[in-house]
């Protein structure tokens, strides 16, 4: 993941939507093998290592584990309502860092409420959110939302031109569509 530019400077509304939160503790790789066959899912993790590497972003998929990432998708929302739009980018980088380059459990309270810390969340706050049920419906309708708009894979940027990139991408052609959506 590409850190976003500073608020100001994006002409479009950034939108991080939930995907894939319903699913069980298992290895990230054999996650994506099932889902695509071997022949594919080794293409596609091949390609987004490179692609990450060129970017610098490691990403273990040697570490990750697929497991319901319903919890850290909850806590997201709770950092965006409750701290705004920087504290939330920040959750999400290391959330994603977490997750892909150190194999951290993204379903794990004690984890999750380190990361929040790390970020400057109270950790008692995120600890008596975590042991409620706050924010799930809200996440689990934004996962419906994403479903029913034909959300594959992600990631995926929508602008506000109606441009649609589906899928690991350049900076290049990121930047271009960004340009692109701007009118520069």
């Amino acid at each position: 993941m590409v850190p976003s530019p500073p608020s100001a400077a994006r002409p479009h509304r950034e939108r991080r939507s939930p995907f894939r939160a319903d699913l069980i503790h298992a290895l990230l790789m054999d996650t994506v093998v099932e889902m695509f066959g071997p022949q594919r899912a080794e293409a596609m993790v091949t390609e987004m290592t490179r692609v990450g590497a060129s970017e610098g972003i490691e990403y273990r998929f040697d570490r990750a584990m697929a497991v319901n990432t319903l919890t850290a998708h909850r806590l997201r929302w709770l950092a965006l309502h409750e701290h705004g739009a920087e504290v939330h980018a920040s959750l999400a980088t290391a959330l994603f860092d977490a997750y892909f380059r150190d194999g951290v459990n993204p379903a794990d309270h004690a984890q999750l409420t380190e990361l929040a810390e790390r970020v400057g969340m109270d950790g008692g706050r995120v600890r008596d959110f975590l042991a409620t049920e706050q924010g799930d419906a809200e996440v689990r309708e934004q996962v419906a939302a994403a479903r029913r708009e034909g959300v594959t894979t992600v990631p995926r940027f929508v602008f506000e031109n109606g441009e649609l990139i589906v899928g690991v991408t350049s900076t290049e052609t990121l930047g271009d569509a960004l340009r692109q959506a701007s009118g520069r």
